[in-house]
């Protein structure tokens, strides 16, 4: 694994994990608010998937090692342009999966750029000023106190500007990549409804997945990896491979 930077067009750095292992394709994994490339959650997925893909993870600005202050979607898109130029000047195919409002970035990519082969968008907010964040359900502050990272924590720095935002719900019928929508049942963070509201509206070859018993973006992967790669495999694979049943 090789730690690359780069620069987006308002001059952010922006810090990337490269798992370059010689495969032709490349998995870009975009973390959501409050997590970061070295996270142990996303270093673990990035593992797993290396085994079939080289993987790109990286941190959106404002976390971790690239510079600058988040935005929660209004200028991430900026993060995305240079490391998907770079992926696809060296892969045949470039895949984007985005988690909670990295899953919105991905959509908002597609949507606004068609840049991309597949999308897997995670617990993606339909809207962002809808997101209930119950941040004092047990379903809410148990895993983010399971995850605690002080290095992590003490990398995040959001903006103290409102600014405006795209709505994923209002560019998700101009999506023409296939995606892959999936969400937690038990998620109280970003209910499932955002998710199932997007994959309803969109009209690109799509597929929705609800892990019943699962919470939120990363946690989905954590509480039943096996199943996570499984059906993120099988998405990307689905021009061969048919889908593995709803879960």
């Amino acid at each position: 694994m090789k730690e690359i930077f780069f620069k987006t067009k308002d001059d952010v750095t922006i810090a990337a994990n490269h798992f370059d292992n010689g495969f032709e394709e490349v998995v870009l994994i975009i973390p959501g608010w409050f997590m970061t490339k070295d996270s142990k959650a996303f270093l673990e997925l990035s593992k797993e998937l290396t085994q079939n893909y080289d993987v790109i993870t990286m941190d959106c600005r404002g976390h971790g090692k690239s510079r600058g202050f988040y935005t929660f979607t209004a200028k991430e898109l900026n993060d995305l342009e240079p490391v998907i130029t770079f992926a696809k000047k060296r892969y045949k195919k470039v895949y984007l999966m985005g988690f909670s409002l990295g899953g919105a970035l991905a959509i908002l990519e597609g949507a606004l750029k068609n840049d991309v082969d597949r999308i897997i968008a995670v617990s993606a907010p339909c809207d962002f000023n809808k997101i209930e964040n119950q941040m004092w359900h047990p379903n809410a502050w148990i895993p983010t106190f399971k995850k605690c990272e002080l290095k992590r924590w003490f990398s995040v720095r959001p903006s103290l500007i409102v600014h405006k935002k795209v709505k994923p719900v209002d560019v998700i019928e101009n999506l023409r990549t296939p995606v892959l929508f999936m969400a937690g049942g038990r998620d109280v963070t970003v209910k499932p409804w955002h998710t199932k509201l997007l994959y309803e509206k969109a009209v690109c070859e799509k597929e929705f997945r609800l892990f019943k018993n699962s919470i939120h973006a990363e946690d989905i992967f954590l509480a039943d990896k096996q199943k996570f790669i499984e059906t993120c495999k099988s998405w990307l694979n689905s021009e061969t491979t048919p889908l593995t049943p709803n879960i």
